[in-house]
């Protein structure tokens, strides 16, 4: 009798499952994100959406978006939070990591200001599960030549 082991899952549902852990930390009431960008099968650096190191998180002192009725993927600059591919990018910032040529990988589409982000950090390829109202950060990833694959289409 041969034993079986279980069938390992594909590195993209492998980091795409740990960007859904890392979404797990996030403060913010409306959408809970999670990214880990990544290297060479390596895990350089992970970030979750939430208010900035040291202030109150929004879980504390409520949404001024929610309070305000602002849809989702409008006025993103009325939010005291940070999105989780922009913590992700700033820790490897803080920390010397270059994140050139790597693959950032995302519980949701990134938005406009997170996809220029991307673009001057050198993130080659960016792989998203949930989709984001925003098509103008979706042609301006494909105008700078940024893979943007959503998770479980094109082998993903």
């Amino acid at each position: 009798m041969k034993n079986e082991l279980p069938k390992r899952p594909s590195w993209d549902t492998y980091f795409m499952q740990i960007a859904e852990l890392v979404a797990q930390r996030s403060t913010c009431l409306r959408r809970k994100v999670g990214a880990i960008i990544v290297r060479d099968k390596r895990i350089l650096c992970t970030g979750y959406n939430g208010a900035p190191r040291g202030l109150a998180h929004c879980s504390e002192v409520g949404c001024l978006r929610e309070k305000l009725h602002i849809p989702s993927g409008e006025r993103q600059e009325i939010c005291r939070g940070l999105h989780a591919e922009q913590n992700a990018i700033i820790q490897a910032a803080l920390y010397g990591i270059s994140i050139k040529d790597s693959i950032l990988y995302c519980t949701h589409q990134p938005c406009i200001t997170c996809s220029k982000m991307i673009i001057n950090a050198g993130i080659r390829k960016v792989i998203f599960k949930g989709d984001y109202p925003d098509y103008l950060a979706r042609d301006i990833l494909k105008e700078a030549g940024i893979e943007l694959i959503k998770y479980g289409e094109k082998n993903a």
